[in-house]
């Protein structure tokens, strides 16, 4: 049995009640936004994902400290009370008598800092891909001393299968024990292992990138899919799906480019995603090659942008993004 069997039970129990919830917001209340200050939308399903989620491990994890995307205090105007009573209805589907005050602290059980034993939570990855109805994921993962040991990644637009049509994917991984896949729909059905794609030649790539210019830089993709001499196009979707494909064997490569100096990406963004690949076979650096560093609080401060691969395509990969930075 997993030295972190139980841990891996309460976050796919965590991620599985949250991506339902999601998924349901999505059909119901499509296009309803609030804006936080740093002009970023966020719905009612950030917040119901974050309290599901903060929720469970409180029960099944207790005192594990939790760092999470949102916060309740964007929520606790007069003017937002509509809003937080969305949430509310939304939670008291799965915690039935549900109140206002429980949620907030559900939500604020999200403001954790780092320690040598910390879960990170991104509700919703891709809320603008949530918004226009596309992909989006429901991100945590559990980081002990600096490492990912283990990671849930519920893709609910996602199909179970590369090609396939029932919507649902989620992801999940435990270090040294491989990469899984199950349906969200049947849960109790076997996982399924995934690993990446074995293509080795630079010119056969598949490279996907996030559909926001504004989180990668779209121009240098093309320039760095020149340099390794592929003429496909590249394949933009929202959120942490992206791990996912590049884990199934769909993509060969995904690119997070910096898209202005002193960005740093935030943890949340990647942890769920990072382990998925690592244990489906593939790697996982900042574009200089170094290892993402999860011990620097909220920002991953150490590194600079996100290099995904098959593994077997790394190094031409990096070789390519530094040509382009000597270039720009």
């Amino acid at each position: 049995m997993s030295s972190y069997s139980r841990e891996l039970e309460a976050a796919l129990e965590a991620v599985r009640e949250a991506s339902l919830v999601c998924r349901r917001v999505q059909r119901e209340l499509a296009g309803a936004a609030l804006q936080k200050e740093d002009k970023s939308p966020v719905t009612v399903a950030d917040f119901a994902s974050q309290a599901i989620v903060c929720r469970v491990l409180a029960e099944r994890c207790s005192g594990d400290p939790i760092i999470g995307e949102e916060t309740a205090s964007d929520l606790l105007s007069e003017e937002r009370r509509p809003f937080l009573d969305q949430v509310v209805s939304q939670l008291q589907e799965v915690a039935p008598g549900a109140t206002r005050e429980a949620v907030c602290g559900w939500i604020d059980a999200g403001l954790g800092e780092s320690a040598g034993r910390f879960w990170t939570l991104d509700p919703i990855d891709g809320t603008k891909g949530f918004l226009r109805g596309e992909q989006y994921a429901v991100s945590l993962a559990l980081i002990v001393d600096g490492q990912i040991q283990v990671s849930v990644l519920g893709c609910p637009n996602l199909s179970v299968e590369a090609g396939g049509s029932a919507a649902g994917a989620v992801f999940s991984a435990v270090r040294g024990e491989g990469a899984w896949v199950r349906a969200l729909d049947d849960m109790s059905a076997p996982a399924r292992g995934v690993k990446v794609s074995d293509v080795s030649e630079a010119s056969a790539i598949r490279i996907c990138e996030s559909v926001e210019s504004g989180h990668s830089a779209h121009g240098r993709s093309a320039t760095i899919a020149s340099l390794l001499g592929t003429t496909a196009p590249a394949v933009r979707l929202d959120s942490q799906a992206k791990y996912a494909v590049v884990a199934r064997g769909e993509a060969d490569v995904y690119l997070r480019l910096p898209t202005r100096p002193g960005y740093r990406e935030k943890i949340w963004d990647h942890a769920g995603g990072v382990l998925v690949v690592e244990e489906a076979g593939g790697r996982v650096t900042d574009i200089e090659g170094r290892a993402l560093e999860f011990i620097h609080g909220r920002e991953l401060t150490a590194n600079r942008g996100v290099v995904v691969t098959n593994g077997r395509l790394h190094a031409a990969v990096l070789d390519a993004v530094a040509r382009t930075a000597e270039s720009t």
